[in-house]
């Protein structure tokens, strides 16, 4: 065989997958991957650099066609899988919870039913801190034993798919890791996130919108932080187990949108408070004890350097928009 792993990646148009090929597609000449993705809006194909490795290829391909995914499988016989695609957007699943569910649930099990019929080695779950819940005070970070508690249908649709990927493991013996990350920012999101959204805005000198009084907590993650540890899991993580990935940079979304506010020369009347979301989680923290205990990691990006390159990239970077309508 000419290469070691055959990997299929899907959703790698979008953010997080996009800078887990541009990272790791160049490193690892000895893998193949396939970056799979449906090219909703969240996706842009711009976002990934690698087209001209030979050791990388695009497919575009909906998880929640079974059919068309099992193609996939007999024509590139991967022998791993690493899925990042997902419906992430938790104001959306408040609008349509159907798709969430279509995808993140279904188009899961698609891959596991799949994964376990050509005998994946290793199926990587990339999942999200909201499958815990809310932290309703400023203490305490969850654990991974820790019970799921979702708050929306994006989170529940994700708890779900991390239920059905344990089940596989239990059941059919299916080499699987789960990693739940907090909050990433940084090249590529999707400018319907926080951060990107309230840099152009702010940018093309425009209000940015912040739900209630901006006192809703996240743990920042930057993104390379993120694929790097998610990367080391992949190779070193123990089958079966869950593994945290957090930025260790919790701040209120006030607290963000005054740092942006600073950086790009705005005063506070460009924030523009807007009646908050149903459902709002209050705060999300991630304990990172096991991923550093067990596999030396920890993230090298404070928020202050995280922030200043990501504000550099989105201002070289060209508009861009495929919507969908909701």
């Amino acid at each position: 065989m000419k290469y070691k792993r055959i990997i299929l990646v899907t959703g790698g148009a979008g953010s997080i997958g996009s800078n887990f090929l541009n990272r790791f597609v160049p490193k690892y000449k000895n893998y193949f991957f396939i970056n799979l993705d449906a090219l909703t809006y969240a996706a842009n194909l711009n976002n990934v650099k690698v087209n001209k490795y030979e050791n990388y290829q695009f497919e575009k391909v909906d998880i929640r066609n079974i059919k068309k995914l099992e193609k996939i499988f007999i024509k590139y016989h991967p022998t791993d899988i690493i899925h990042f695609a997902a419906e992430v957007h938790v104001d959306f699943s408040i609008i349509n919870p159907l798709i969430f569910v279509e995808t993140n649930i279904n188009g899961t099990h698609n891959l596991l039913f799949l994964a376990k019929k050509y005998l994946i080695n290793r199926f990587h779950q990339i999942s999200t801190d909201e499958v815990y819940g809310q932290l309703k005070s400023k203490k305490g970070k969850f654990k991974e034993g820790d019970s799921l508690n979702p708050s929306s249908p994006y989170s529940a649709s994700k708890a779900a798919a991390d239920l059905l990927v344990n089940a596989y493991h239990k059941t059919f013996g299916l080499d699987v890791v789960i990693t739940r990350s907090s909050n990433n920012y940084g090249p590529n999101q999707d400018d319907t996130k926080l951060i990107p959204k309230f840099i152009i805005n702010l940018l093309n000198n425009k209000k940015v919108p912040l739900y209630g009084r901006g006192s809703n907590i996240r743990d920042w993650i930057y993104i390379e932080d993120n694929v790097e540890a998610i990367d080391l899991v992949f190779h070193k993580g123990k089958s079966g187990e869950i593994y945290n990935i957090g930025g260790q940079g919790e701040k209120t979304n006030l607290e963000v949108t005054k740092i942006l506010l600073k950086l790009l020369h705005k005063n506070e009347s460009y924030i523009k408070y807007v009646p908050d979301r149903p459902g709002h989680d209050f705060r999300y923290a991630l304990d990172i004890s096991k991923i550093n205990k067990e596999l030396g990691w920890k993230p090298k990006h404070n928020f202050k350097a995280g922030i200043n390159k990501t504000i550099e990239f989105y201002k070289n970077q060209k508009p861009k928009r495929a919507t969908r309508n909701w």
